[in-house]
């Protein structure tokens, strides 16, 4: 059956008067789908029963299932779901003071090949819809008590979101909405290796939400070594159309930069970083590398990662170190893998 979760509000309004029923009570499911943390149909007691029983014989409540959970002493909690074709994904929520950062994927796996990254060892089979994405979202709701509600969405699990941006839009339509959970666009985060012509559609919605670019590389070379998809486009155009972005939304640009020991972690890379941002109103995340079994990359010393953030704090950028979380789940930037059989192999891109 099809997810109910892939309906638009107008949709369902279009659904209850085809079938009867009064629009109102569009809102009110939706109100249900969104807020009631329910798992059942059965469950939404200020619709009348018959309507009930209509939805359930028509729709799908949850299309995936949750087969395995873990839980980081630090708060960190990832949830394995595996969807009706057999496919796994993988989300993440991240509990820091008060805030509930969430961590979804749009793809089940990724083509972008980043050769220091779980995600793409066993390259994509295929897009996510948007009731998956949504799910995903409420899923990890459920995690949190009443009291509680999510804070910011950070779309940087497995996939390349902007290979997905039609669908993601949608689902992001549907949470932020007032209707779907309020979340402010100004806590949603765009992940994105860089797609040139993706980044300006991103650039021309109503909804602005943030980007962020996985840079990773200073020059096309190391680039193109590391991303191989960057040999098709170029750290230029990337720049250009985040600079686009930047021009047409207000939204600072942040910049992701994975530190991997004695490939990208030298002076001449931190001073090269500098002399790309320093005109741009850009944040730099530092990001030291989590190791993934099964790939030869290790985490630099902390001594050259002090003398890469010096460098680039001397140069006047603005640098944030981020912080390890999840590291005991493997839920930690970069470990992300799909179709995982057991608790070794369970792991999750937190970029």
């Amino acid at each position: 059956m099809r997810s109910i979760l892939e309906l638009s509000p107008e949709d369902l309004k279009n659904w209850m008067q085809e079938h009867g029923f009064p629009a109102y009570r569009a809102r009110q499911l939706t109100k249900w789908l969104f807020g009631g943390r329910v798992a059942d149909f059965d469950l939404m007691t200020d619709l009348p029963e018959s309507l009930r029983q209509q939805l359930k014989s028509t729709f799908s409540l949850w299309q995936t299932e949750v087969v395995r959970s873990h839980q980081d002493p630090d708060g960190t909690e990832k949830l394995v779901l595996q969807l009706v074709d057999g496919g796994r994904i993988e989300c993440v929520m991240i509990r820091e003071g008060s805030r509930r950062t969430i961590c979804i994927s749009t793809q089940v796996g990724c083509a972008m090949g980043c050769v220091f990254c779980a995600s793409g060892l066993d390259g994509v089979d295929r897009n996510l819809t948007s009731g998956e994405i949504i799910e995903q979202v409420l899923r990890l709701q459920q995690l949190l008590p009443a009291s509680e509600r999510i804070s910011n969405i950070v779309v940087m699990g497995m996939g390349e979101p902007l290979a997905n941006l039609s669908q993601l839009l949608v689902a992001l339509e549907a949470v932020t909405s007032q209707d779907g959970l309020g979340i402010s666009t100004r806590r949603v985060t765009i992940s994105t290796v860089g797609i040139p012509e993706a980044i300006r559609r991103l650039a021309q919605q109503e909804r602005h939400y943030q980007l962020a670019v996985s840079l990773h590389a200073p020059d096309d070379e190391l680039r193109n070594r590391l991303i191989p998809t960057n040999s098709k486009t170029g750290l230029e155009a990337i720049l250009a159309a985040s600079d686009y972005f930047f021009e047409t939304t207000r939204r600072r640009v942040t910049y992701e930069y994975v530190l991997l020991a004695d490939l990208n972690d030298q002076p001449e890379h931190a001073h090269a970083l500098v002399s790309l941002l320093k005109s741009r109103a850009a944040l730099l995340n530092v990001i030291p590398y989590n190791p993934v079994k099964g790939l030869p990359y290790e985490t630099p010393s902390k001594r050259a990662t002090s003398q890469f953030g010096s460098i680039l704090q001397d140069g006047g950028l603005n640098v944030q170190f981020r912080l390890r979380k999840g590291d005991s789940i493997n839920a930690a930037c970069g470990q992300l893998r799909r179709g995982s059989t057991g608790a070794d192999d369970t792991l999750v891109t937190l970029e």
